[in-house]
């Protein structure tokens, strides 16, 4: 029988015990070799996959729904300025941290509330709050009750708002579920897991025949090669040791926002859910999968990849309420109109590094390698030559008008530089238009037609 109030409370209790992450107060998002994280806790980025628009993050109000230690919420505020951070987390221990932590990089426009996403309805009215984006992450495969949650952040959404949520993905993680059985036979997550019962999973895996099943398709690196209890903890609490952990597939995630009435966006790492990509010839296609392609859903196409090939840990998606606005065209589509085109860079690109990078990679006249900054939406380096990368300088000073950007092609580069015949406007409008739609798939730029 299951207890959800008990279940809940042995969650609560293992994050007192250990907040998540486990993050230094005094580390930044900023440190991080990319800027992946950013880009995908920025509003603008599944706002502008949704509705082909760039938003404004500027007095957003977002939601961070089990907050956890706060280096999330710490994400959100460094990707979305000018946004109000709220967060909630039925950990005390948790959110205390989380305070420091947005309080010592000085984000003081954040507040955190102790409390269950299911109680978010009232607190929403207790305070005031409507929320523009809600992010969850990490969060709903462990809660008692899903359904619950998403309905309680769908009633506290904007109309136009977006959520973030995410499911452990049952057919990638269904060795750890065998593990996590096997543990609790044992009776060592009775209780909030302690030092006891982390060193009785080493002794056990560590004294397995490296051929046992179990053994060889879990307890790999970073387990395996470490010793110090320590650094292995937190890996076991959240693979081998964590309470209240559910698998999910495609059919179940989709099941769940049809009954919560949640329309779905898109994946977070769309670009890593394309099917084409699991073939040696993407071009060629085994004709009854490009045949079944043709007429199949979004859900279907992502159910066939998943069932061909498992990689990733979590089913990671943006959703939406029901009755979203009216998207403006897409740049592929043959009604854009690019005489009304307004270029923007990706907000987490507008750095001053990025751009010092850009600048060295133009006056030492070598590739510009874009992907190196933000690679989540791409299994592939991207770069630019030094011709495109100087046309499209002016971006990291403001939105540049599409032909603003064919006119500095034309004023940098006046000849074909195999002919020496003079460039027309036309052939540059057609370079320019091609770079910038190789450019959109990945988000690196956001091209709009303003309503």
């Amino acid at each position: 029988m299951n207890h959800p109030d008990l279940d809940l409370e042995k969650v609560r209790q293992q994050y007192d015990a250990a907040p998540y992450p486990k993050v230094p107060v005094e580390k930044s998002p900023k440190d991080e070799p990319t800027r992946d994280a950013m880009f995908l806790h920025c509003a603008v980025t599944p706002y502008y996959l949704r509705d082909q628009q760039v938003v404004d993050t500027h007095g957003m109000t977002i939601l961070d729904a089990g907050c956890g230690s706060g280096y999330k919420a710490l994400l959100l505020a460094e990707a979305n300025p000018g946004a109000r951070i709220v967060g909630v987390d039925v950990s005390q221990a948790s959110v205390e941290l989380a305070r420091s932590r947005l309080k010592y990089h000085g984000f003081d426009n954040a507040e955190f509330h102790v409390g269950r996403i299911e109680d978010l309805p009232a607190l929403a009215q207790e305070f005031g709050y409507a929320f523009d984006y809600i992010n969850c992450d990490e969060v709903l495969y462990m809660v008692p009750d899903p359904i619950a949650c998403l309905a309680a952040m769908k009633a506290v959404l904007k109309p136009r708002g977006i959520i973030r949520g995410n499911f452990h993905s049952l057919y990638q993680r269904q060795n750890y579920y065998r593990a996590l059985q096997l543990f609790k036979m044992m009776g060592l997550m009775d209780d909030n897991p302690e030092e006891f019962a982390m060193e009785t999973v080493i002794e056990l895996m560590n004294g397995l025949q490296d051929w046992v099943n179990l053994k060889a398709l879990t307890w790999s690196a970073p387990f395996a090669s470490q010793t110090d209890l320590e650094k292995m903890a937190v890996g076991i609490r959240m693979n081998f040791l964590i309470q209240g952990d559910r698998g999910f597939t495609v059919t179940d995630v989709f099941n769940t926002l049809r009954q919560v009435d949640l329309k779905f966006v898109s994946m977070s790492y769309w670009r890593h859910w394309e099917l084409a990509d699991l073939f040696k010839n993407s071009e060629e296609l085994p004709l009854a999968i490009a045949m079944g392609l043709e007429a199949a859903s979004q859900e279907e196409k992502l159910q066939i990849f998943e069932l061909l090939h498992p990689m990733h840990r979590l089913i990671d998606f943006w959703c939406s309420q029901p009755a979203d606005p009216v998207a403006l065209p897409a740049v592929s589509s043959e009604v854009f109109d690019w005489n009304c085109a307004v270029v923007h860079l990706h907000p987490v690109l507008l750095d001053d590094s990025v751009r010092q990078d850009a600048l060295v990679c133009i006056k030492e006249q070598r590739a510009f390698e874009i992907s190196r900054h933000i690679n989540v939406p791409t299994r592939v380096s991207v770069k630019l030559d030094t011709r495109c990368i100087a046309c499209l300088l002016p971006l990291w000073d403001a939105p540049q008008p599409f032909a603003a950007l064919v006119d500095r092609w034309l004023l940098l580069f006046p000849v074909d530089p195999i002919t020496l015949a003079p460039e027309t406007k036309e052939r540059t409008t057609l370079k320019v238009r091609d770079l910038l739609q190789r450019l959109e798939v990945f988000l690196y730029v956001l091209v709009q037609v303003n309503p």
